[in-house]
């Protein structure tokens, strides 16, 4: 089988992306960029396609023919540069596909975080057995090993919850059909909705249940996650299938879902009355 070459990391297409775009918007050729920073065609396509290394001296530079001014958004094109090779956190483990790689990039970057979740808790909000149950029957192409390694990474992805100085903010929307979920471990349930009663109460971590008898509203399409960034990068929208993932970008499409969440947590229970609800699953299941 013949070798693949390696995926270049997202922050280096994005990267790729945004030089592109600011080369477009200045109304300069790739040709007339290539001879600005002395070098030839192929090698600015490769930077602008995320198959070359670009140095921060080599942005500031380029963004300099690009008549670019705003020191945030120069910032910002240096920091990725700087950072587009490194290997993620995850790399240690084992099982992990390109778009998995990519939300776990995306998160890492990320400063906040909105999920409306009908049928599952959160993969940042779960628990080892719940989490495990979960991989079990959803990772249906995956080995046995993968499967583990996919359980430990997504515990390890709740550390970005703790991170210091700026921890992600999290607001889940949970329906109530996932907390009635039952797993052959009588535990793993139990200690799932008590977990997510103990972080609901943490600063920067917004928890709220659609309740059964919500009646219609715009989460009834399906979950989705919206992501926020530190300016200027623009918000995400995460979609989740059996196969991985997909992002959805740009202005209209990704207003679309903060509508919706909108009006989803206004649908849904407040956090005090979603905290009552988890406590009485508890009780009348758990107890």
């Amino acid at each position: 089988m013949p070798n693949q070459r390696a995926r270049p990391t997202l922050r280096r297409r994005r990267l790729g992306e945004q030089l592109a775009a600011k080369r477009v918007a200045a109304g300069i050729s790739l040709e007339t960029a290539s001879k600005l920073m002395g070098w030839d065609k192929p090698t600015m396509s490769k930077v602008e396609n995320a198959r070359r290394h670009i140095s921060t001296k080599e942005v500031d530079d380029l963004l300099g023919h690009y008549g670019v001014t705003d020191p945030a958004f120069i910032g910002a094109m240096a920091a990725l540069a700087r950072d587009a090779g490194k290997k993620g956190w995850w790399a240690g483990f084992g099982g992990v596909g390109d778009s998995y790689q990519d939300l776990l990039s995306v998160e890492t970057d990320a400063e906040g975080v909105r999920f409306f979740s009908p049928h599952l808790i959160p993969g940042l909000l779960q628990r080892g057995a719940y989490a495990r149950h979960v991989i079990n029957a959803s990772a249906i192409t995956r080995s046995d090993e993968d499967k583990d390694a996919l359980s430990r990474l997504r515990l390890a992805r709740q550390s970005l919850l703790e991170r210091s100085p700026n921890p992600l903010r999290l607001w889940a929307v949970i329906g109530e059909a996932a907390l009635h979920q039952r797993f052959p471990d009588p535990d793993a349930m139990r200690d799932q909705l008590a977990y997510l009663l103990d972080v609901s109460h943490r600063k920067g971590i917004t928890v709220q249940v659609m309740p059964l008898d919500s009646g219609g509203h715009p989460g009834l399409a399906g979950m989705f996650s919206i992501v926020n960034f530190p300016s200027p990068w623009p918000t995400l929208v995460h979609l989740e299938n059996l196969r991985g993932g997909t992002f959805v970008e740009g202005t209209t499409d990704v207003t679309v879902f903060e509508e919706a969440f909108d009006q989803i947590v206004a649908t849904a229970q407040s956090p005090d009355a979603s905290r009552e609800t988890i406590e009485k699953i508890m009780k009348e299941k758990h107890s």
